[in-house]
Protein backbone atom coordinates (compact mmCIF):
# COMPACT_ATOMS: atom_id res chain seq x y z
CA UNK A 1 0.00 0.00 0.00
CA UNK A 2 2.81 2.43 0.92
CA UNK A 3 4.54 1.78 -2.42
CA UNK A 4 1.33 2.61 -4.28
CA UNK A 5 0.95 5.87 -2.32
CA UNK A 6 4.63 6.73 -2.94
CA UNK A 7 4.01 6.31 -6.68
CA UNK A 8 0.83 8.44 -6.54
CA UNK A 9 2.74 11.16 -4.64
CA UNK A 10 5.63 11.12 -7.15
CA UNK A 11 3.16 11.38 -10.01
CA UNK A 12 1.17 14.27 -8.46
CA UNK A 13 4.17 16.27 -7.21
CA UNK A 14 6.12 16.16 -10.49
CA UNK A 15 8.76 13.94 -8.89
CA UNK A 16 8.15 11.15 -11.42
CA UNK A 17 8.84 13.49 -14.33
CA UNK A 18 12.12 14.60 -12.71
CA UNK A 19 13.01 10.95 -12.00
CA UNK A 20 12.48 9.97 -15.66
CA UNK A 21 14.65 12.95 -16.71
CA UNK A 22 17.45 11.87 -14.29
CA UNK A 23 17.24 8.29 -15.62
CA UNK A 24 17.66 9.58 -19.19
CA UNK A 25 20.97 11.24 -18.21
CA UNK A 26 22.25 7.93 -16.80
CA UNK A 27 21.02 5.95 -19.82
CA UNK A 28 22.59 8.36 -22.32
CA UNK A 29 26.02 8.01 -20.71
CA UNK A 30 26.02 4.22 -21.50
CA UNK A 31 28.45 3.77 -18.60
CA UNK A 32 27.58 1.13 -16.00
CA UNK A 33 27.64 2.49 -12.42
CA UNK A 34 27.74 0.65 -9.12
CA UNK A 35 25.15 3.08 -7.74
CA UNK A 36 22.54 5.28 -9.43
CA UNK A 37 21.72 8.18 -7.13
CA UNK A 38 18.36 10.01 -7.15
CA UNK A 39 17.24 12.98 -5.06
CA UNK A 40 13.50 13.09 -4.28
CA UNK A 41 11.99 16.27 -2.85
CA UNK A 42 9.27 15.58 -0.27
CA UNK A 43 6.64 18.01 1.02
CA UNK A 44 5.67 16.46 4.41
CA UNK A 45 2.29 18.28 4.53
CA UNK A 46 1.24 16.99 1.09
CA UNK A 47 2.31 13.41 1.68
CA UNK A 48 0.71 13.31 5.18
CA UNK A 49 -2.58 14.48 3.63
CA UNK A 50 -2.32 11.74 1.02
CA UNK A 51 -1.47 9.06 3.60
CA UNK A 52 -0.69 9.80 7.25
CA UNK A 53 1.17 6.50 7.81
CA UNK A 54 3.66 7.12 4.99
CA UNK A 55 4.03 10.79 5.99
CA UNK A 56 4.84 9.72 9.54
CA UNK A 57 7.24 7.04 8.29
CA UNK A 58 9.19 9.52 6.13
CA UNK A 59 9.55 12.00 9.03
CA UNK A 60 10.57 9.45 11.67
CA UNK A 61 12.25 6.62 9.73
CA UNK A 62 13.68 8.38 6.66
CA UNK A 63 16.33 5.72 5.94
CA UNK A 64 13.72 2.90 5.90
CA UNK A 65 11.23 5.12 4.04
CA UNK A 66 13.85 5.65 1.32
CA UNK A 67 13.74 1.86 0.72
CA UNK A 68 10.04 2.12 -0.20
CA UNK A 69 10.88 4.73 -2.83
CA UNK A 70 13.88 2.60 -3.89
CA UNK A 71 11.58 -0.32 -4.75
CA UNK A 72 9.10 1.98 -6.57
CA UNK A 73 11.91 3.53 -8.62
CA UNK A 74 13.42 0.13 -9.45
CA UNK A 75 10.05 -1.20 -10.71
CA UNK A 76 9.55 2.02 -12.72
CA UNK A 77 13.01 1.70 -14.35
CA UNK A 78 12.45 -1.97 -15.26
CA UNK A 79 8.85 -1.51 -16.45
CA UNK A 80 9.63 1.53 -18.61
CA UNK A 81 13.19 0.37 -19.58
CA UNK A 82 14.67 3.67 -18.39
CA UNK A 83 18.26 2.51 -17.62
CA UNK A 84 19.48 -0.49 -19.65
CA UNK A 85 22.64 -1.01 -17.56
CA UNK A 86 20.79 -1.37 -14.20
CA UNK A 87 20.81 -4.91 -12.81
CA UNK A 88 19.72 -5.01 -9.15
CA UNK A 89 17.57 -2.92 -6.82
CA UNK A 90 20.54 -2.46 -4.46
CA UNK A 91 22.17 -0.24 -7.11
CA UNK A 92 19.57 2.49 -6.58
CA UNK A 93 20.38 5.08 -3.90
CA UNK A 94 17.48 7.33 -2.91
CA UNK A 95 17.89 10.57 -0.94
CA UNK A 96 14.68 12.01 0.51
CA UNK A 97 14.88 15.78 0.97
CA UNK A 98 12.00 17.38 2.91
CA UNK A 99 11.06 20.93 1.87
CA UNK A 100 10.24 21.79 5.52
CA UNK A 101 9.39 20.09 8.82
CA UNK A 102 6.32 20.52 11.05
CA UNK A 103 6.81 23.67 13.19
CA UNK A 104 6.79 21.71 16.45
CA UNK A 105 9.43 21.73 19.23
CA UNK A 106 10.18 18.01 18.81
CA UNK A 107 11.57 18.68 15.32
CA UNK A 108 14.01 21.36 16.51
CA UNK A 109 17.43 20.03 17.41
CA UNK A 110 18.81 21.60 20.57
CA UNK A 111 22.38 20.82 21.56
CA UNK A 112 21.74 21.99 25.11
CA UNK A 113 18.57 19.92 25.69
CA UNK A 114 19.05 16.59 27.42
CA UNK A 115 19.04 13.85 26.26
CA UNK A 116 20.52 14.74 22.87
CA UNK A 117 18.84 12.08 20.75
CA UNK A 118 21.32 11.58 17.92
CA UNK A 119 20.55 7.85 17.64
CA UNK A 120 16.98 8.29 16.33
CA UNK A 121 18.24 8.95 12.75
CA UNK A 122 15.22 11.06 11.83
CA UNK A 123 14.90 14.56 10.38
CA UNK A 124 15.52 17.57 12.61
CA UNK A 125 15.64 21.30 11.98
CA UNK A 126 18.43 23.47 13.32
CA UNK A 127 19.80 26.93 12.72
CA UNK A 128 23.04 28.72 13.34
CA UNK A 129 25.97 30.63 11.89
CA UNK A 130 28.70 28.99 9.80
CA UNK A 131 31.91 29.79 11.68
CA UNK A 132 34.36 27.35 10.07
CA UNK A 133 34.41 25.74 6.68
CA UNK A 134 36.55 22.96 5.24
CA UNK A 135 37.66 22.58 1.63
CA UNK A 136 35.60 20.30 -0.63
CA UNK A 137 36.93 16.72 -0.64
CA UNK A 138 35.78 13.42 -2.17
CA UNK A 139 33.89 10.59 -0.47
CA UNK A 140 32.57 7.23 -1.69
CA UNK A 141 28.86 7.37 -2.59
CA UNK A 142 28.79 3.70 -3.50
CA UNK A 143 31.01 0.73 -4.31
CA UNK A 144 30.69 -2.77 -5.83
CA UNK A 145 32.25 -5.80 -4.16
CA UNK A 146 32.83 -9.28 -5.62
CA UNK A 147 33.53 -12.62 -3.95
CA UNK A 148 37.17 -13.72 -4.38
CA UNK A 149 36.18 -17.40 -4.72
CA UNK A 150 35.86 -17.88 -8.51
CA UNK A 151 33.41 -20.79 -8.27
CA UNK A 152 31.01 -18.76 -6.06
CA UNK A 153 27.95 -17.36 -7.95
CA UNK A 154 28.60 -13.97 -6.24
CA UNK A 155 32.03 -13.58 -7.87
CA UNK A 156 30.21 -11.65 -10.60
CA UNK A 157 27.11 -9.47 -10.91
CA UNK A 158 25.88 -6.76 -8.58
CA UNK A 159 25.07 -8.71 -5.44
CA UNK A 160 27.27 -6.76 -2.99
CA UNK A 161 26.67 -3.02 -3.30
CA UNK A 162 27.62 -0.69 -0.46
CA UNK A 163 26.05 2.79 -0.30
CA UNK A 164 26.87 5.74 1.98
CA UNK A 165 24.25 6.30 4.72
CA UNK A 166 23.87 9.39 6.96
CA UNK A 167 26.57 9.54 9.62
CA UNK A 168 28.61 6.68 8.12
CA UNK A 169 32.37 7.14 7.83
CA UNK A 170 34.37 6.19 4.74
CA UNK A 171 35.40 2.86 6.34
CA UNK A 172 31.74 1.83 6.64
CA UNK A 173 31.40 1.96 2.85
CA UNK A 174 34.86 0.78 1.70
CA UNK A 175 36.94 -1.73 3.70
CA UNK A 176 38.90 -4.93 3.01
CA UNK A 177 37.44 -7.19 5.73
CA UNK A 178 33.97 -7.85 4.25
CA UNK A 179 33.11 -11.54 3.67
CA UNK A 180 30.72 -13.35 1.34
CA UNK A 181 27.46 -14.41 2.98
CA UNK A 182 27.35 -17.57 0.84
CA UNK A 183 30.86 -19.05 1.07
CA UNK A 184 32.55 -16.80 3.70
CA UNK A 185 35.41 -15.94 1.32
CA UNK A 186 36.80 -12.39 1.51
CA UNK A 187 35.15 -9.77 -0.70
CA UNK A 188 37.21 -7.54 -2.97
CA UNK A 189 36.16 -4.15 -4.30
CA UNK A 190 35.78 -3.68 -8.05
CA UNK A 191 37.58 -0.30 -8.11
CA UNK A 192 36.43 0.73 -11.60
CA UNK A 193 32.84 0.81 -10.33
CA UNK A 194 33.51 3.09 -7.34
CA UNK A 195 31.25 6.20 -7.40
CA UNK A 196 32.69 9.36 -5.80
CA UNK A 197 30.88 12.48 -4.59
CA UNK A 198 31.79 15.84 -3.03
CA UNK A 199 31.87 16.37 0.73
CA UNK A 200 32.34 19.52 2.80
CA UNK A 201 32.54 19.82 6.58
CA UNK A 202 31.13 22.99 8.15
CA UNK A 203 31.19 24.04 11.81
CA UNK A 204 28.09 25.93 12.93
CA UNK A 205 27.26 27.73 16.14
CA UNK A 206 23.97 28.82 17.70
CA UNK A 207 23.06 32.43 16.78
CA UNK A 208 22.54 33.20 20.51
CA UNK A 209 26.32 32.95 20.94
CA UNK A 210 26.66 36.38 19.31
CA UNK A 211 25.37 37.92 22.55
CA UNK A 212 28.37 36.48 24.39
CA UNK A 213 30.76 37.99 21.82
CA UNK A 214 29.64 41.56 22.50
CA UNK A 215 31.93 41.82 25.48
CA UNK A 216 29.14 43.31 27.55
CA UNK A 217 25.47 42.46 27.35
CA UNK A 218 22.25 43.21 29.21
CA UNK A 219 21.32 39.55 28.88
CA UNK A 220 22.31 37.86 32.14
CA UNK A 221 21.43 34.28 31.06
CA UNK A 222 24.28 31.76 30.96
CA UNK A 223 24.60 29.11 28.29
CA UNK A 224 27.20 26.74 26.96
CA UNK A 225 28.89 27.64 23.69
CA UNK A 226 29.59 24.67 21.45
CA UNK A 227 29.95 24.32 17.72
CA UNK A 228 28.18 21.51 15.92
CA UNK A 229 29.45 19.80 12.78
CA UNK A 230 27.42 19.54 9.61
CA UNK A 231 28.22 17.50 6.50
CA UNK A 232 27.30 18.97 3.12
CA UNK A 233 27.37 16.38 0.37
CA UNK A 234 27.23 16.48 -3.45
CA UNK A 235 24.86 19.24 -4.69
CA UNK A 236 25.01 21.00 -1.27
CA UNK A 237 28.82 21.43 -1.26
CA UNK A 238 29.75 25.15 -1.40
CA UNK A 239 26.10 26.06 -0.69
CA UNK A 240 27.13 27.83 2.55
CA UNK A 241 29.21 30.96 3.00
CA UNK A 242 31.26 31.58 6.10
CA UNK A 243 29.63 34.03 8.53
CA UNK A 244 26.07 33.59 7.18
CA UNK A 245 23.07 32.52 9.24
CA UNK A 246 21.38 29.33 7.96
CA UNK A 247 18.41 27.13 8.72
CA UNK A 248 19.18 23.47 7.99
CA UNK A 249 17.23 20.20 7.89
CA UNK A 250 19.16 16.99 8.37
CA UNK A 251 19.66 13.69 10.15
CA UNK A 252 21.86 13.72 13.29
CA UNK A 253 24.49 11.03 13.64
CA UNK A 254 27.46 10.14 15.76
CA UNK A 255 30.80 9.98 13.94
CA UNK A 256 33.68 8.15 15.60
CA UNK A 257 37.24 9.28 15.00
CA UNK A 258 39.56 7.06 17.03
CA UNK A 259 38.48 7.37 20.66
CA UNK A 260 36.50 10.56 20.04
CA UNK A 261 32.83 10.63 19.10
CA UNK A 262 31.40 13.75 17.45
CA UNK A 263 27.71 14.53 17.15
CA UNK A 264 27.07 15.82 13.64
CA UNK A 265 24.25 16.45 11.17
CA UNK A 266 24.01 15.09 7.63
CA UNK A 267 22.30 17.99 5.87
CA UNK A 268 19.53 17.46 3.36
CA UNK A 269 18.49 21.10 2.86
CA UNK A 270 20.05 24.53 3.47
CA UNK A 271 18.16 27.82 3.65
CA UNK A 272 19.70 31.26 4.21
CA UNK A 273 18.10 33.22 7.08
CA UNK A 274 17.57 36.89 6.32
CA UNK A 275 17.74 39.30 9.28
CA UNK A 276 14.32 40.58 10.34
CA UNK A 277 13.54 44.24 9.75
CA UNK A 278 12.73 46.53 12.70
CA UNK A 279 9.63 45.24 14.51
CA UNK A 280 8.43 48.70 15.42
CA UNK A 281 9.70 52.13 16.41
CA UNK A 282 8.72 53.29 19.91
CA UNK A 283 5.94 55.86 20.38
CA UNK A 284 8.38 58.23 22.11
CA UNK A 285 10.54 58.41 18.98
CA UNK A 286 7.51 58.86 16.73
CA UNK A 287 6.28 61.72 18.93
CA UNK A 288 9.76 63.31 18.96
CA UNK A 289 9.91 63.10 15.16
CA UNK A 290 6.52 64.81 14.79
CA UNK A 291 7.66 67.62 17.14
CA UNK A 292 10.91 68.22 15.26
CA UNK A 293 9.71 67.70 11.68
CA UNK A 294 10.09 71.42 10.90
CA UNK A 295 13.90 71.05 10.80
CA UNK A 296 15.98 68.45 8.99
CA UNK A 297 18.63 68.47 11.76
CA UNK A 298 16.73 68.84 15.00
CA UNK A 299 15.56 65.21 15.37
CA UNK A 300 19.08 63.87 14.70
CA UNK A 301 20.66 66.41 17.05
CA UNK A 302 18.32 65.48 19.93
CA UNK A 303 18.89 61.80 19.23
CA UNK A 304 22.67 62.19 19.45
CA UNK A 305 22.40 64.48 22.48
CA UNK A 306 20.49 61.95 24.62
CA UNK A 307 22.06 58.77 23.19
CA UNK A 308 23.90 56.44 25.62
CA UNK A 309 22.83 58.39 28.71
CA UNK A 310 23.54 55.19 30.65
CA UNK A 311 27.25 55.62 29.88
CA UNK A 312 27.89 59.37 29.46
CA UNK A 313 25.75 62.38 30.47
CA UNK A 314 23.43 63.88 27.80
CA UNK A 315 25.17 66.69 25.94
CA UNK A 316 28.70 65.21 26.10
CA UNK A 317 30.59 63.61 23.18
CA UNK A 318 27.83 64.71 20.79
CA UNK A 319 29.97 64.61 17.63
CA UNK A 320 31.17 61.11 18.43
CA UNK A 321 27.65 59.90 19.35
CA UNK A 322 26.28 61.27 16.07
CA UNK A 323 29.03 59.43 14.15
CA UNK A 324 28.26 56.21 16.07
CA UNK A 325 24.54 56.49 15.21
CA UNK A 326 25.37 57.13 11.54
CA UNK A 327 27.62 54.06 11.49
CA UNK A 328 24.92 51.93 13.18
CA UNK A 329 22.36 53.01 10.58
CA UNK A 330 24.76 51.99 7.76
CA UNK A 331 24.83 48.33 8.83
CA UNK A 332 23.32 45.85 6.38
CA UNK A 333 24.17 42.57 4.63
CA UNK A 334 24.30 43.79 1.03
CA UNK A 335 27.32 43.01 -1.17
CA UNK A 336 27.93 46.63 -2.24
CA UNK A 337 26.72 48.40 0.88
CA UNK A 338 28.05 51.74 2.16
CA UNK A 339 30.26 51.35 5.20
CA UNK A 340 31.13 53.96 7.79
CA UNK A 341 34.25 52.95 9.70
CA UNK A 342 35.14 55.07 12.73
CA UNK A 343 38.56 55.89 14.11
CA UNK A 344 38.62 57.96 17.30
CA UNK A 345 41.77 59.75 18.41
CA UNK A 346 41.54 60.21 22.16
CA UNK A 347 43.45 60.43 25.40
CA UNK A 348 40.43 59.34 27.45
CA UNK A 349 40.22 55.67 26.44
CA UNK A 350 38.14 54.47 29.40
CA UNK A 351 35.02 56.50 28.60
CA UNK A 352 35.41 56.03 24.82
CA UNK A 353 35.74 52.26 25.29
CA UNK A 354 32.59 52.17 27.45
CA UNK A 355 30.66 54.23 24.92
CA UNK A 356 31.67 52.05 21.96
CA UNK A 357 31.01 48.86 23.91
CA UNK A 358 27.53 50.08 24.82
CA UNK A 359 26.80 51.00 21.17
CA UNK A 360 28.00 47.66 19.75
CA UNK A 361 25.41 45.88 21.94
CA UNK A 362 22.56 47.58 20.07
CA UNK A 363 23.11 45.27 17.08
CA UNK A 364 22.47 41.54 16.76
CA UNK A 365 25.85 41.30 14.99
CA UNK A 366 27.94 43.63 17.14
CA UNK A 367 31.23 41.85 17.90
CA UNK A 368 33.81 43.01 20.42
CA UNK A 369 37.07 41.60 19.08
CA UNK A 370 39.20 39.95 21.79
CA UNK A 371 42.83 41.13 21.27
CA UNK A 372 44.20 37.60 21.79
CA UNK A 373 42.41 36.15 18.72
CA UNK A 374 42.50 36.81 14.97
CA UNK A 375 40.47 39.63 13.37
CA UNK A 376 40.42 38.04 9.90
CA UNK A 377 39.86 34.41 8.82
CA UNK A 378 42.65 31.94 9.50
CA UNK A 379 43.36 28.36 8.37
CA UNK A 380 43.78 25.34 10.63
CA UNK A 381 43.71 21.57 10.23
CA UNK A 382 40.24 20.04 10.21
CA UNK A 383 39.75 18.22 13.50
CA UNK A 384 37.60 15.40 12.07
CA UNK A 385 40.60 13.37 10.98
CA UNK A 386 40.42 14.30 7.28
CA UNK A 387 43.68 16.31 7.45
CA UNK A 388 42.21 18.95 5.12
CA UNK A 389 42.18 22.71 5.64
CA UNK A 390 39.42 24.39 7.63
CA UNK A 391 38.86 28.15 7.39
CA UNK A 392 37.90 29.76 10.74
CA UNK A 393 35.60 32.81 10.58
CA UNK A 394 37.11 35.13 13.29
CA UNK A 395 35.69 38.48 14.40
CA UNK A 396 35.41 40.48 11.14
CA UNK A 397 33.41 37.78 9.32
CA UNK A 398 31.24 36.94 12.36
CA UNK A 399 30.23 40.63 12.48
CA UNK A 400 28.79 40.32 8.94
CA UNK A 401 26.16 42.99 8.36
CA UNK A 402 27.06 44.58 11.71
CA UNK A 403 30.03 46.11 13.50
CA UNK A 404 33.41 44.75 14.49
CA UNK A 405 34.85 46.78 17.37
CA UNK A 406 38.61 46.18 17.41
CA UNK A 407 39.64 48.36 20.34
CA UNK A 408 42.93 50.25 20.55
CA UNK A 409 44.77 50.24 17.19
CA UNK A 410 48.13 51.08 18.77
CA UNK A 411 48.15 47.65 20.45
CA UNK A 412 48.24 45.76 17.12
CA UNK A 413 51.37 44.68 15.25
CA UNK A 414 52.25 45.88 11.77
CA UNK A 415 51.06 42.73 9.91
CA UNK A 416 47.58 42.94 11.51
CA UNK A 417 47.32 46.64 10.60
CA UNK A 418 48.26 45.85 6.98
CA UNK A 419 45.50 43.21 6.82
CA UNK A 420 43.04 45.73 8.24
CA UNK A 421 44.08 48.37 5.71
CA UNK A 422 43.62 45.90 2.83
CA UNK A 423 40.15 44.90 4.13
CA UNK A 424 39.06 48.54 4.53
CA UNK A 425 40.10 49.30 0.94
CA UNK A 426 38.74 46.21 -0.85
CA UNK A 427 36.07 44.89 1.60
CA UNK A 428 37.56 41.43 1.05
CA UNK A 429 40.23 39.35 2.73
CA UNK A 430 42.27 36.52 1.19
CA UNK A 431 43.16 33.25 2.91
CA UNK A 432 46.14 31.29 1.60
CA UNK A 433 45.96 27.47 1.89
CA UNK A 434 49.35 25.76 1.31
CA UNK A 435 48.65 22.53 -0.60
CA UNK A 436 51.55 20.49 0.83
CA UNK A 437 50.48 21.07 4.43
CA UNK A 438 46.84 20.05 3.86
CA UNK A 439 47.21 17.12 1.46
CA UNK A 440 46.26 19.02 -1.70
CA UNK A 441 48.19 19.00 -4.97
CA UNK A 442 48.09 22.77 -5.49
CA UNK A 443 48.08 25.84 -3.25
CA UNK A 444 44.75 27.64 -2.96
CA UNK A 445 43.67 31.21 -2.36
CA UNK A 446 40.17 31.82 -1.01
CA UNK A 447 38.71 35.33 -1.09
CA UNK A 448 36.11 36.12 1.58
CA UNK A 449 33.97 39.26 1.58
CA UNK A 450 34.12 41.46 4.70
CA UNK A 451 30.68 43.09 5.02
CA UNK A 452 31.14 44.88 8.31
CA UNK A 453 31.81 48.34 9.73
CA UNK A 454 34.97 48.69 11.82
CA UNK A 455 35.29 50.81 14.94
CA UNK A 456 38.57 51.58 16.61
CA UNK A 457 40.34 54.17 18.70
CA UNK A 458 43.91 55.34 19.18
CA UNK A 459 45.25 56.32 22.57
CA UNK A 460 47.51 59.31 21.89
CA UNK A 461 49.08 59.02 25.34
CA UNK A 462 49.77 55.30 25.00
CA UNK A 463 53.32 54.62 23.91
CA UNK A 464 55.94 57.35 24.25
CA UNK A 465 58.64 55.05 22.83
CA UNK A 466 56.96 54.66 19.45
CA UNK A 467 55.80 58.19 19.46
CA UNK A 468 58.20 61.14 19.50
CA UNK A 469 56.58 64.53 19.98
CA UNK A 470 57.12 66.87 17.06
CA UNK A 471 57.75 70.52 17.86
CA UNK A 472 56.50 72.21 14.71
CA UNK A 473 52.76 71.49 14.91
CA UNK A 474 50.35 74.05 13.51
CA UNK A 475 47.49 75.20 15.69
CA UNK A 476 44.56 72.80 15.42
CA UNK A 477 46.65 70.04 13.89
CA UNK A 478 46.71 66.69 15.68
CA UNK A 479 49.47 64.15 15.89
CA UNK A 480 48.48 60.73 14.54
CA UNK A 481 51.98 59.50 13.72
CA UNK A 482 51.23 56.28 15.62
CA UNK A 483 49.26 54.93 12.65
CA UNK A 484 50.38 54.49 9.02
CA UNK A 485 48.80 57.25 6.87
CA UNK A 486 47.32 54.71 4.39
CA UNK A 487 45.44 53.01 7.22
CA UNK A 488 44.10 56.37 8.40
CA UNK A 489 42.75 56.99 4.90
CA UNK A 490 40.97 53.62 4.99
CA UNK A 491 38.64 54.73 7.79
CA UNK A 492 35.57 56.66 6.68
CA UNK A 493 35.55 59.08 9.60
CA UNK A 494 38.30 60.29 11.90
CA UNK A 495 37.09 61.90 15.13
CA UNK A 496 39.16 63.78 17.65
CA UNK A 497 37.74 63.24 21.14
CA UNK A 498 36.40 66.39 22.78
CA UNK A 499 37.91 66.09 26.26
CA UNK A 500 41.58 65.58 27.04
CA UNK A 501 41.92 63.34 30.12
CA UNK A 502 43.14 66.19 32.35
CA UNK A 503 40.03 68.34 31.72
CA UNK A 504 36.98 66.08 32.15
CA UNK A 505 33.76 68.06 32.58
CA UNK A 506 32.27 68.05 36.08
CA UNK A 507 29.05 66.41 34.79
CA UNK A 508 31.09 63.51 33.37
CA UNK A 509 33.08 63.09 36.60
CA UNK A 510 29.81 63.18 38.61
CA UNK A 511 28.28 60.58 36.23
CA UNK A 512 31.27 58.19 36.50
CA UNK A 513 31.32 58.41 40.32
CA UNK A 514 27.55 57.86 40.64
CA UNK A 515 27.70 54.86 38.31
CA UNK A 516 30.65 53.38 40.21
CA UNK A 517 28.72 53.56 43.50
CA UNK A 518 25.38 52.35 42.09
CA UNK A 519 25.62 50.81 38.58
CA UNK A 520 21.85 50.27 38.25
CA UNK A 521 20.81 53.86 39.07
CA UNK A 522 18.89 55.93 36.46
CA UNK A 523 20.61 59.31 36.63
CA UNK A 524 18.48 61.10 34.04
CA UNK A 525 14.75 61.07 33.26
CA UNK A 526 15.61 60.80 29.58
CA UNK A 527 17.14 57.32 30.19
CA UNK A 528 13.69 56.06 31.23
CA UNK A 529 11.99 57.78 28.30
CA UNK A 530 14.40 56.60 25.56
CA UNK A 531 15.77 53.23 26.64
CA UNK A 532 18.51 51.10 25.06
CA UNK A 533 15.77 48.85 23.65
CA UNK A 534 14.14 51.83 21.85
CA UNK A 535 17.43 52.67 20.12
CA UNK A 536 17.84 48.99 19.19
CA UNK A 537 14.43 49.00 17.51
Amino acid sequence: KMREIALVYLDRSGGLQKFVHDCKKYNDSKQSYAVYRFVISINPSDIAELDATLGNYILHNPIQAAQIFQTVCFIAIKTLSLIEQLQTEAQISILLKPTHLPPLPSYVLSLSAFPFNYTSQRFYMSEGIAIAMGTVTKYTQGARFLCTEETCPFSEGFRYIRVHLPGATESATVRNDFVCSLCSSPLQEDIKFRVLGDKQIVEMIDAKVLNALKGYSNDKSHFRIQTFTVFLRDELANKMKIGNHYKIIGIPACVRNGLQATACIEVSSVQLCKPNGPSFVSDNFKYLLSLTSSSCWRFTAILANIFASQVVPPGTYNTLKLAILLSLVQTCEKENADYLDLLIVTSDTLVIDRLLNYSVCLLPRGIRHPPSSEIFPSVSKDKHGTGTASIQACSAVLAKGGICYIGDLSSYKKDKLELLQSALESRTTTVFIPGKKYGEEADQQVTISVQTNFWSFVDVDSSPKKHIQKDNFLIGQMDVSLIPPNLLDGFGLLIHSEFPSCQLSSSLVHHILEKAINPEVMLYKVSQQFRMQDYEE
